[in-house]
């Protein structure tokens, strides 16, 4: 897949697509089920299949303070995107100037004029332009000037329930795991590099890896029974806190995992975290020693669960 970072990024040879535009956080059964979509149609004109997405999220750059936990950062988004036919990724840098263009503006200078788009997929609520001025009708308009198909994402449903971001972060939220599984379509994973940690850990017996979530905010927190991949072909299972954590007067959010029956240098490598119960949320302690008695027995608990 090709990663084109920036409208002034794009070439002559970047024209002629089937596009898709959205954060697709978290790449759900829904977004999966469009990308598919996107991919067909995208087969019969003879089209790359194209997905434009934004960096920040509008949410993030408009609301900061309010704007979702992120289920997937930008890396762990495009490494999965080429399993789902994706030919090319187009990264917009959300800032002032993006926010400024009007709806004709996107329309004129990103479509028509940066991508020619041929093929168009979006929800019907897709709003977009200066104040969200554009909406589905104003594409529908500018496709039959400039002559482009525009279609709408259809919802995905399992049973009653439409599949979303929001309804994921709400499960893994409440550790119901099972559920967000169902409407990833895959086990939840963070995926993160090894960094360099307080050394705490060893202090009181438990060596723990340290990897840096690069987010105001996580979609899950607490104490979790994990597997762990990357370190092998047999993934280890160990036990993990995300947070910030208080006993230390933490600030920002790290995970940290404790492998089971493990002790090697393994600073800078890529670890896939996979959450499969959550045993407690976090919590501040008095003591090293009280922190070190709670780690123990939630090591257990993780062993536990991995051996029922």
């Amino acid at each position: 897949m090709q990663l084109i970072r920036g409208l002034h990024n794009l070439r002559p040879e970047h024209c002629a697509s089937a596009l898709t535009i959205g954060n697709f956080d978290g790449l759900h059964r829904g977004h999966q089920a469009v990308l598919a979509r996107l991919r067909r149609r995208a087969e019969q004109l003879n089209l790359a299949s194209t997905v434009m997405t934004f960096e920040p999220t509008a949410q993030e750059y408009f609301s900061p303070d309010s704007a979702p936990a992120r289920l997937q950062r930008l890396r762990d988004k495009l490494i999965l995107l080429p399993d789902f036919g994706v030919d090319r990724t187009l990264c917009l840098r959300f800032d002032r100037r993006l926010a400024a263009l009007s709806a004709a503006e996107f329309i004129e200078r990103i479509l028509v004029e940066g991508l020619d788009v041929r093929y168009l997929v979006v929800g019907d609520d897709f709003r977009f332009g200066k104040d969200r001025s554009g909406d589905f009708a104003l594409l529908v308009e500018a496709g039959q000037r400039h002559g482009f198909e525009v279609v709408n994402t259809q919802t995905f449903c399992e049973g009653e329930d439409r599949i979303s971001s929001t309804r994921i972060r709400e499960a893994l939220a409440a550790g119901d795991f099972a559920t967000a599984e169902r409407m990833l379509g895959r086990p939840y994973r963070i995926c993160g590099r090894v960094a360099p940690g307080q050394q705490r850990g060893r202090t009181i017996g438990f060596h723990t890896a340290n990897l840096r979530l690069h987010r105001r905010l996580s979609p899950l927190q607490g104490v979790f029974a994990v597997r762990t991949y990357g370190l092998g072909e047999e993934a280890i299972n160990g036990v993990a806190n995300v947070g910030t954590r208080p006993t230390v007067d933490g600030r920002d959010l790290v995970l940290e995992v404790h492998l089971f029956d493990f002790d090697r240098d393994i600073y800078g490598q890529y670890l896939d975290v996979e959450f499969c119960k959550k045993l407690r949320d976090e919590k501040k302690f008095d003591s090293f020693d009280l922190l070190r008695q709670q780690i123990s027995r939630d090591a257990d608990a993780a062993r536990r669960y991995f051996n029922e």
